[in-house]
């Protein structure tokens, strides 16, 4: 979603997206002209009349599980947005008997949240995470 018109965005989508991504991108990209969206979730500046970079994501309650706000300068990273929506799956599914260690991917050990976790995450951590 973005201040752009439909328009804008179909352009972007052929001209642009299209040569990045075979076939585009796969959902309907949505128009916020007057930037009401973005005034609600605080990323559109009224005055300059442009929005920041902002990545929400939001369960199927509503409610916004985690975002990112990044400046127009510095482009996002769609595999990490995956990765974390994944997370955010699992832990949900789990009814939150499982918890994501830093840098988690699917298939990677989980967490089981406690007192005992407290001071050992490092274990699974180092183990397993360490950047890969």
């Amino acid at each position: 979603m973005s201040i752009d018109s439909v328009f804008v965005h179909k352009m972007w989508n052929d001209h642009e997206l299209s040569k990045m991504v075979k076939g585009g991108v796969p959902f309907p990209m949505l128009s916020d002209t007057g930037g009401k969206v973005g005034a609600a979730f605080g990323v559109y500046d009224d005055e300059a009349g442009v929005e920041m970079r902002g990545r929400f994501l939001i369960d199927p309650e509503g409610i916004v599980q985690g975002y990112e706000v990044l400046t127009p300068a510095v482009g996002r990273n769609v595999l990490e947005t995956i990765r974390e929506v994944q997370a955010f799956q699992l832990v949900r599914d789990s009814k939150g008997t499982a918890a994501t260690p830093a840098g988690w991917k699917p298939g990677k050990t989980t967490l089981t949240p406690g007192p005992d976790l407290v001071g050992n995450v490092w274990k699974v951590w180092k183990t397993e995470m360490a950047f890969d």
